[in-house]
């Protein structure tokens, strides 16, 4: 099954991975992840292995079918930015318009509900119409996507949304097993995936709360007569739902279960930037408490395009919102979308203070895209606090060349490098960009000439940045960046080498962040024993 823990409706105590108990937490690392690589009587790895590795690399280089191979069984950690209506493939999305009898609008291709009237084509004729079927895959995604047509990359991208909105709403379940089981077969552990809870609910009540300049105000009217807390219960419901719906559509529980069903998997409660600001408020406030009484969920995050008129209008005003709600739920993650902008689409003093502003006032664990930083006033001073407090960026190489045009040169990824800034890969939205994770770790290694112990540290910074409970497997050095180096109770330990002895056990068994990034440690050393054996 889908390794959520079980929703707690009051104050969490301290979280346990999957239980109390060593076997259940390690139910992760059954023995054959633990132990040694997979070959009957494989020798363990050399001290040069990861030299070796590396040099198979380069000699691979100008070989695609086999550089795919490569990064496709590349462990690569996590995703921690991943929109879920976003990441679902977009021949599910037609596929489950088809089957609930939706319709498609023939001017804008915009999925409506049924019966089907002039204008409108119903989906399903998309099974056996193959014309109609691309045009509905290139309205709903980028697939032969060209700004020839008079659109841009940023505005097709992210028009797709609202053409298949009304397939996403009631296949929550459905999606999840799609985006679970992809990320599973790319070798990642561990998603982090973004969705709006109570959706409607909340709209309603910030409606009727209205919009009050005193935050402290809003907020006790949100809460008055336990009206948050019923959308909170409601968000529970949902949640159920979809579990529900994901188990029986991942095969969790039968003979042959998806791979997505072992998959730890958290939610990240949206808020659409671009609605009223008593809206903004709710939808925060809403994730916020939702974070601290259910523990599938972890942080709140703010979407829809930054540039957005409201979103720009509204921006600091959005950022005192979430300093004044972090306040009252200090327990609730945060990490935002900031900074995903370029000269051109917006004035040039909007990219001065957005990635400023999310990190000072508006608490951000995590800043996703990022990059417009070398935009922002005193931009290195911005950098060197970043590194300080260990504020990942989440980089979707994909999406940022499609949206905004940058690549290569033009990206920041290797200024936040170089200040030490932690960078963790993300997939953002691959079912609209026709990607995967496994192409972006591929682009950062030919774009930047990453080496593959540098592609090793990627994937492990995006679980140690991961909002999972417990402490991490890795010791620290200056201004807080992870060495990489085993410390506490598994500091002499090899993974990959036998099973941990029992007080790494232990260790594990109560730090589930520590316990997947055992997981993938031993999957290195499988990866790079297979590598190996066969580059010959």
């Amino acid at each position: 099954m889908i390794t959520f823990p079980r929703r707690r409706r009051h104050r969490r105590s301290a979280p346990l991975a999957l239980g109390v108990s060593c076997t259940a937490v390690l139910s992760l690392l059954p023995s054959s992840a633990l132990a040694a690589p997979p070959d009957p009587g494989a020798a363990a790895a050399p001290a040069g292995t990861e030299q070796l590795v590396a040099a198979h690399l380069a000699r691979i280089k100008n070989r695609p079918a086999a550089l795919r191979a490569f990064f496709r069984a590349l462990p690569k950690g996590a995703d921690l930015h991943n929109h879920l209506s976003g990441a679902a493939s977009t021949e599910l999305l037609i596929k489950l318009a088809g089957d609930g009898r939706l319709c498609i609008d023939n001017r804008t291709t915009t999925a409506k509900p049924g019966p089907c009237g002039p204008g409108t084509r119903p989906a399903v004729q998309a099974r056996t119409d193959r014309a109609f079927h691309r045009r509905i895959l290139r309205a709903w995604s980028m697939q032969d996507f060209s700004s020839a047509s008079g659109e841009s990359g940023h505005d097709h991208f992210f028009a797709a949304f609202g053409k298949f909105g009304a397939v996403t709403w009631p296949n929550g379940g459905k999606l999840l097993a799609d985006v679970a089981n992809s990320a599973a077969r790319q070798n990642q552990f561990y998603l982090e995936t973004m969705l709006t809870p109570a959706s409607e609910s909340g709209k309603k009540l910030a409606d009727r709360v209205g919009y009050h300049a005193d935050l402290r105000r809003m907020h006790r009217l949100l809460t008055s007569g336990g009206r948050l807390d019923q959308l909170v219960r409601e968000a529970g419901r949902e949640t159920d739902a979809n579990q529900a719906q994901f188990r029986k559509a991942a095969g969790c529980g039968t003979a042959r279960p998806g791979p997505g069903c072992r998959l730890p998997v958290r939610y990240i409660s949206q808020v659409s930037r671009g609605a009223s600001p008593q809206r903004v408020f709710t939808q925060m406030a809403i994730g916020m408490r939702l974070t601290e009484r259910d523990r599938r969920f972890v942080a709140v995050n703010l979407v829809q395009p930054e540039d957005e008129e409201n979103a720009l209008r509204n921006y600091r005003l959005h950022m005192r919102m979430l300093d004044y709600l972090h306040g009252v739920y200090p327990r609730a993650h945060i990490t935002l979308h900031a900074g995903e902008l370029v000269p051109g689409l917006v004035k040039p003093e909007d990219l001065r203070f957005h990635i400023n502003e999310a990190v000072r006032t508006g608490h951000a664990e995590r800043i996703g895209h990022g990059v417009d930083v070398a935009h922002e006033d005193n931009a290195p001073a911005l950098l060197r606090t970043m590194a300080r407090r260990n504020i990942a960026v989440e980089v979707p190489f994909t999406s940022n060349r499609q949206i905004l045009g940058v690549t290569a040169a033009d990206h920041p990824f290797p200024l936040y490098r170089r200040y030490g800034v932690p960078v963790v890969l993300a997939t953002d939205d691959p079912g609209i960009s026709r990607s995967d994770i496994s192409r972006d770790y591929q682009y950062a290694a030919a774009a930047y000439g990453l080496r593959y112990g540098e592609l090793k540290n990627l994937a492990r910074a995006s679980l140690e940045h991961a909002f999972l409970p417990g402490r991490g497997l890795w010791g620290e050095r200056g201004n807080g960046r992870r060495a990489y180096e085993l410390s506490g109770p598994c500091r002499s330990e090899r993974p990959g080498q036998g099973l941990p002895r029992t007080a790494c056990a232990r260790f594990l068994a109560k730090n589930q962040k520590a316990a997947l990034e055992w997981r993938q440690e031993v999957a290195y050393a499988r990866f790079e024993h297979r590598v190996l054996h066969t580059r010959h």
